[in-house]
């Protein structure tokens, strides 16, 4: 598709459809592997709210779970696959309220009037900024687990494509997209959010997506 087909009028008010093939879903599983994920999933999210992302092994989860070690890495493959399962639930949350959710975050009724692409920016820098806020030590290490992590998870293609729409119009609206996700990498996040506290980060951020808007 090419980078302008969709102008700052229209906002899609239809999402498109890559966009929701790009969208989380559940994992299709066996009733036995489902038990078995959820009870990690479960033992996971105890342990990193009482000791910290980066202070939980494996085998303690495994140990927690009351399942094999073997079991553990082959379903979730390390540390950050399991920080980017405890995710799950929330990214799908927020790209099903993206989809086909109220304005302006969401198109809104089919009926009503668009939100314009500006206000559909500002909601979704908001709402992320919520979701990674509340999430920072799980998203920082699903982001961080080898070099390149964060452009290889399925959420950071949605959340490019999704930005990349709501930015056409300009000049080369993906590129620009890659430079207000850049603004949410956990690790930067981290870093700076002492300094700055969430209040000042997140002006920060609206003050360049409002920059980036087109309509």
């Amino acid at each position: 598709m090419p980078e302008n087909s969709i102008g700052p009028q229209s906002v899609y008010a239809t999402p498109p459809a890559e966009l929701v093939q790009l969208r989380r879903t559940p994992p299709r599983e066996r009733a036995d592997a489902a038990r078995n994920r959820a009870a990690a999933l479960d033992a996971a999210a105890a342990l990193f709210r009482e000791h910290g992302v980066e202070a939980v092994s494996m085998e303690a989860v495994a140990t927690a779970a009351g399942v094999g070690k073997g079991t553990l890495f082959r379903r979730f493959g390390d540390r950050s696959g399991l920080a980017t399962a405890l995710l799950d639930t929330q990214e799908r949350a927020l790209q099903e309220a993206i989809l086909f959710g109220p304005a302006p975050l969401g198109p809104g009724p089919a009926a009503g009037p668009s939100p314009s692409a500006r206000d559909r920016l500002t909601a979704f820098v908001d709402a992320y900024l919520d979701y990674l806020l509340d999430h920072l030590d799980l998203v920082r290490v699903s982001e961080t687990a080898a070099p390149g992590a964060r452009y290889r998870i399925g959420a950071y293609r949605f959340w490019h494509r999704h930005v990349t729409l709501l930015l056409a119009g300009r000049p080369d609206p993906a590129a620009d997209a890659h430079c207000l996700l850049a603004m949410f990498a956990a690790e930067h996040v981290r870093a700076t959010l002492e300094d700055l506290g969430p209040d000042r980060l997140r002006a920060a951020t609206l003050r360049v997506a409002d920059a980036l808007a087109v309509g």
